[in-house]
């Protein structure tokens, strides 16, 4: 189902056509910026969208095994709600047509959503000090860890060096020429 299909099946729901498209048009835009803002947008039922960081990395061209640097990104990321996944799974069945498959909300849950989530960044805001004095006091103890680390580190690269040898591209070797024989082709 694309854009269109989508807003022709609630165009009778909604009065019409336009209603319909501008509806569709205003809850993505919305969704949309939401998410490119860093917040996490949760339907009940159908599940929730939000902003993943990807770190850069390197990845390997598969036409020559050169290794490759990738930037760090951002993507979206969705995540079906249990709903959701039951209806798809089958083990509930779909709810006839004049019904709606992804129930409401329940009243004052989305009150209490908002809440919860503003609680959740309060707390985050006043644990990541916390944090970052405890991480100071562990220093010592992560160094200890860390002289120990160069010998598997090490002993992982000769590894991925041995993988990436292996992963190189064949070369074909030149074809033989023979003398041609006089015989009848046999067939397999």
């Amino acid at each position: 189902m694309n854009k269109a299909q989508l807003v022709e099946a609630i165009a009778d729901k909604l009065g019409g056509r336009q209603q319909a498209a501008e509806a569709v048009d205003a809850v993505l835009d919305a969704m949309v910026r939401a998410v490119v803002a860093g917040e996490r947008v949760s339907v009940t039922g159908f599940g929730s969208f939000e902003k993943v960081e990807r770190p850069a990395r390197y990845a390997r061209n598969p036409q020559t095994g050169e290794r490759v640097r990738v930037k760090k990104t951002s993507v979206p990321r969705f995540r079906a709600g249990q709903g959701f996944k039951d209806l798809v799974s089958g083990s509930k069945k779909l709810p006839r047509g004049g019904e709606v498959a992804v129930k409401k909300a329940p009243k004052g849950s989305l009150q209490v959503a908002a809440k919860k989530a503003a609680a959740k960044k309060a707390a985050a805001k006043k644990a990541a000090p916390a944090a970052k004095k405890a991480a100071a006091k562990k220093a010592p103890a992560k160094a200890a860890a860390a002289k120990k680390a160069p010998a598997k580190a090490a002993a992982k690269k000769v590894t991925a060096k041995k993988a990436a040898a292996k992963k190189a591209p064949a070369k074909k070797a030149p074809a033989r020429k023979t003398t041609a024989k006089k015989t009848t082709a046999r067939k397999r």
